[in-house]
């Protein structure tokens, strides 16, 4: 498949490579990353340009990598007249995302009691499959979950009232549809809200770098601000809720593309009109999902900041155990963009991407309106993460997006034949990074060589100019589903 080089940092595949494309498709990388990107990605973002209603370019950022339906780092904008909705654009874990927590505490400060403060964490935080958390909820209380979102934990003792300041949309996407979901969705949701779930979820205890080309000014505007800064990153989402939503509205879509005389090349693909009533009811049970994963999210950090309380006897807000930022990056969103010189609704798909506002977005409020969106980069839990901010640039180029996280260049079952869980568990505490994890297979297979580099990724957004380097947080401890 032919690929032209538009700039050092985008390559292009032309609408003639692939009968029925629309619109080209477009990759954000280096050479380097180019060289190794998955070949699965070409033909899902080709796929993907073929879609009805889409607008410009189908995109593909650096941390690509094969997905179901869309590649995982997908973006693509669709017409609200004449484009679909798809859940293969969005993913089964809804609005999974990634949440920073800064501390006034050192990494110095940390150290000798990091033990111990891994194991409150793991005692009361549950991680695995299928856990349950602490929070019980009725019928009645998980509607206002749904419905609400991070405003729910506010109300009831789970958040502080500044949090929801610092939640992408404060943490509720608007137009829930409970009426939307299934019965099976809320049974496997109801009794899931402050839990990690598995597969690459973690919770991460960190300490701030700054590398060249950060910008240390910013990152002291958002409350990270010198080297050896303790910080706690959160990586889920809405856990089996949100992925019985997406089964269910996969197989509802497959009739109804018939009625609606779509076709794709791939039934990962299988979406409906926006406008239509089956789109209608994907997008409100869609944001039903994604409110609860920022309730999770949000009773998570409640429960990181009791953990906090207990080890080092001092009340969070004493500890500076303030919220960063919260963005999502398995979601679609209703957003205003220029299209041929006019301000244009569009439904923004990111599929393991992320939201990257710059500075002066009317959406963006308080210091964020003068730094831009804060930007969460989830890299391997051996690497470390990075924190960055969106730019005008995102905004003109990429429908203000870009990457979510240093990406897969390895499965799960090649992972945990090259190492086992408990080996790379004590390797990794040989490095200084205490583990905790509820599964030793799991473990094996978030290993960082199944991973790209996320410097490289995070060098090449930031070269294209669709977000800038921050602070780089490597890894002091992590607990593991």
């Amino acid at each position: 498949m032919q690929k032209k080089r538009i700039s050092e940092y985008i390559w292009e595949i032309p609408p003639d490579q692939k009968p029925g494309m629309k619109v080209p498709a477009r990759i954000v990388a280096s050479e380097k990353l180019m060289a190794g990107m998955d070949e699965g990605v070409y033909n899902q973002v080709t796929n993907v340009a073929c879609l009805p209603g889409i607008r410009q370019y189908a995109w593909c950022m650096p941390d690509g990598h094969w997905g179901y339906g869309f590649p995982i780092g997908g973006v693509a904008a669709f017409d609200m007249d004449e484009g679909i909705i798809s859940p293969g654009g969005i993913g089964f874990d809804i609005n999974c995302g990634v949440r920073l927590i800064r501390t006034s505490l050192t990494e110095d400060e940390v150290r000798p009691k990091l033990k111990e403060l891994v194991d409150t964490l793991f005692r009361n935080i549950p991680a695995g499959v299928g856990k349950s958390g602490s929070v019980s909820l009725s019928r009645r209380d998980f509607t206002n979950v749904i419905t609400q979102g991070a405003a729910w934990c506010q109300k009831n003792g789970y958040a502080w009232e500044e949090d929801l300041n610092r939640i992408e949309q404060r943490g509720q996407i608007p137009g829930a549809d409970p009426s939307a979901v299934s019965d099976k969705a809320v049974n496997r949701g109801i009794d899931q809200i402050g839990t990690l779930g598995s597969g690459n979820h973690y919770l991460e205890v960190q300490a701030v770098r700054f590398d060249q080309g950060c910008d240390a000014e910013i990152s002291r505007l958002l409350g990270v601000e010198a080297p050896g800064q303790v910080t706690i990153m959160i990586h889920c989402g809405s856990r089996g809720f949100g992925h019985q939503i997406g089964t269910d509205y996969l197989q509802s879509f497959g009739s109804a593309m018939k009625r609606y005389g779509i076709t794709t090349n791939d039934r990962e693909l299988a979406c409906a009109p926006i406008s239509s009533t089956e789109g209608r009811q994907y997008f409100g049970a869609m944001a039903c999902a994604a409110n609860a994963a920022f309730a999770n999210r949000q009773v998570i950090t409640h429960h990181v900041r009791q953990s906090f309380e207990t080890v080092f006897d001092k009340p969070a807000d004493r500890l500076g155990m303030n919220l960063v930022y919260d963005v999502a990056h398995n979601i679609a969103k209703i957003e205003t963009y220029e299209i041929e010189g006019r301000p244009t609704k569009l439904l923004i798909h990111r599929k393991g991407a992320t939201r990257a506002y710059g500075p002066g977005n009317p959406a963006l409020s308080g210091i964020f309106h003068q730094t831009g969106q804060p930007v969460l980069v989830g890299g391997s839990m051996q690497t470390g993460s990075y924190l960055m901010v969106g730019t005008c640039m995102a905004e003109q180029l990429t429908f203000g997006s870009t990457c979510h996280g240093a990406g897969r260049v390895m499965s799960r079952a090649a992972a945990k034949k090259r190492v086992r869980g408990s080996d790379l568990l004590n390797q990794m505490e040989r490095d200084g990074i205490i583990v905790r994890t509820a599964s030793f297979s799991g473990l094996a297979e978030e290993a960082g060589f199944a991973y790209k580099n996320v410097s490289d990724v995070v060098e090449a957004v930031h070269n294209l100019g669709i977000s800038r380097k921050v602070a780089r947080l490597i890894p002091m401890a992590n607990i593991k589903g």
